[in-house]
């Protein structure tokens, strides 16, 4: 499953009302076993219990041997406890003798919540441990997102509950927000480029920017990026990666070490339940319109040939930012040619839904850009827009909603 949409998914079903944090646990574990989409057969909850030093099993669920409720694992006994803490989500091989014989032979395990001193170390408050055909590196990637999105959604749960946001301090933040974004409109060289954010709130985790590069300002960076999240937290993690790009642009980074620093960045800087896609390319004067990119587990952007009318989707070319900090990206490229257009757009233009809960979706999306691609790319952004806005004005789920249009036009 797209790394994003596996998000929306848990951020929907953790969205609703619950009566405790562990139900909303049980509850996101069960939707997550029936999807047949994420190929998880099962699954288990452990919660830490700080005064006798252990994890206890608080849930289970799918097509494996029961453990007998309220199973105990003492913390001393299990080094994987610390491994987790360092790592937060791990793959190996079971070494517990109870766990064995109930055939678990290799285990998944991620680390939710806040962290809790126990004997001078940090542990999880709870872990999330899920069974699979397949231990492999995207069921780790898969786990990795589930937990993240967990505890974002537990830490927004205690926020709102403790304290509610200042209205003056919320206007600062869309003010200091507004004044990081660039102009819409920008002529560089052939091509044409217009971008917008729409954000759901006061202020948004969506963002977009365009970077002047090289010495002569021959290459142009055009950057998309969705925070995960939203308010004010989201703001600020888009405000930083947005300044964080724009810094590197000035030191000539080539795009994929670029790319694994700003990873780096947002793992060390922002709390384990902060992440965010990126999608970023570079146009020049290349008489051939050859465009280099690399898309950190964004929404493929749409790229539309003129002649022919065919979509080529621009698909990610490493994980997420922030979760994995030794992740690999890699560099892709398309080549533009008079009146071909690219759509870079956030997924809360195509999840909005409308009163009946339907999503607007990637085919209305890509239809809507054929039927407008003859047009500047002013014109394709603002009369997409408006119908998303149209479509979603009843609806029950809105987003952040960014869009930018480049197109050649000589």
């Amino acid at each position: 499953m797209n790394q994003i949409k596996l998000y929306k998914l848990v951020e929907t079903i953790a969205s609703k009302e619950f009566s405790s944090e562990e139900e909303l646990l049980k509850t996101v574990l069960n939707q997550i076993v029936e999807n047949e989409d994420i190929k998880v057969t099962g699954g288990r909850i452990w919660k830490l219990n700080a005064d006798r030093k252990s994890y206890s099993l608080l849930y289970q669920t799918g097509h494996f041997d029961r453990l007998k409720p309220g199973f105990e694992i003492k913390i001393e006994e299990y080094p994987i406890f610390d491994k987790i803490t360092e790592e937060r989500t791990i793959l190996g091989d079971e070494t517990n003798e109870v766990l064995l014989e109930k055939g678990i032979f290799r285990y998944s395990a991620s680390g939710v919540g806040a962290k809790v001193k126990v004997n001078g170390k940090r542990y999880y408050e709870y872990l999330l441990a899920l069974n699979s055909e397949n231990i492999d590196e995207q069921l780790r990637i898969n786990l990795n997102i589930v937990a993240a999105s967990l505890t974002s959604q537990i830490r927004q749960r205690r926020i709102a509950e403790k304290a509610s946001h200042l209205r003056a301090d919320i206007d600062k933040a869309r003010q200091l927000q507004k004044s990081i974004l660039p102009q819409h409109e920008l002529r560089f060289y052939d091509y044409e480029l217009y971008g917008v954010t729409d954000p759901a709130e006061i202020v948004g985790g969506d963002f977009f920017d365009y970077l002047e590069a090289g010495e002569e300002k021959e290459r142009l960076g055009i950057a998309i990026g969705d925070a995960a999240s939203k308010g004010v937290g989201a703001a600020a993690e888009a405000m930083y990666i947005s300044g964080a790009l724009r810094m590197a642009s000035s030191f000539e980074i080539k795009i994929t070490p670029l790319m694994r620093r700003m990873n780096q960045l947002v793992n060390k800087i922002f709390e384990d339940d902060k992440f965010a896609s990126l999608f970023y390319g570079e146009l020049s004067r290349h008489r051939e319109g050859l465009f280099l990119y690399a898309n950190a587990g964004h929404n493929p952007p749409l790229f539309l040939k003129a002649k022919t009318k065919e979509i080529e989707l621009l698909n990610p070319t490493g994980p997420l930012l922030g979760p994995a900090p030794n992740a690999q990206y890699y560099l892709s490229s398309i080549n533009f040619s008079k009146g071909d257009v690219l759509l870079l757009f956030s997924d809360g233009v195509t999840d909005t839904t409308d009163s009946e809960f339907n999503h607007y979706g990637d085919e209305r999306l890509i239809n809507k850009l054929k039927e407008l691609s003859h047009l500047s790319p002013k014109e394709i952004v603002l009369k997409i827009l408006e119908e998303v806005v149209e479509f979603s004005r009843n609806g029950s789920y809105s987003d952040d909603k960014t869009l930018v249009a480049i197109k050649k036009i000589s």
